[in-house]
């Protein structure tokens, strides 16, 4: 084998393989902003009655965020106050 076949291959070959990931990479870009303008436009269709549904999904995992958020301080400050890990855990303090 020469090597102007052997130097033609690699090229060819490197070629090939970038064309395929750029290919990969745009129709990714594309597909992406495909969804994000159909989930668009479902909100702005949706009827007041899903739109409140929504929210309110919205809201309920915003209280469970705070609730654990809440939690997690109090232990904190149990700690801070001698409490060892397992009592600030469960709310009770040494005597």
């Amino acid at each position: 084998m020469s090597r102007q076949q052997k130097i033609r291959r690699i090229v060819m070959t490197a070629s090939i393989a970038a064309i395929t990931a750029t290919g990969a990479w745009y129709g990714a870009g594309v597909k992406t902003k495909r969804e994000i303008n159909k989930e668009v436009k479902t909100r702005r269709e949706a009827t007041p009655m899903v739109k409140i549904a929504h929210l309110e999904e919205a809201r309920s995992a915003l209280v469970a965020k705070r609730l654990g958020l809440e939690r997690k301080i109090a232990e904190l400050e149990a700690r801070q106050g001698g409490a060892s890990k397992i009592e600030a855990a469960t709310g009770r303090e040494r005597k």
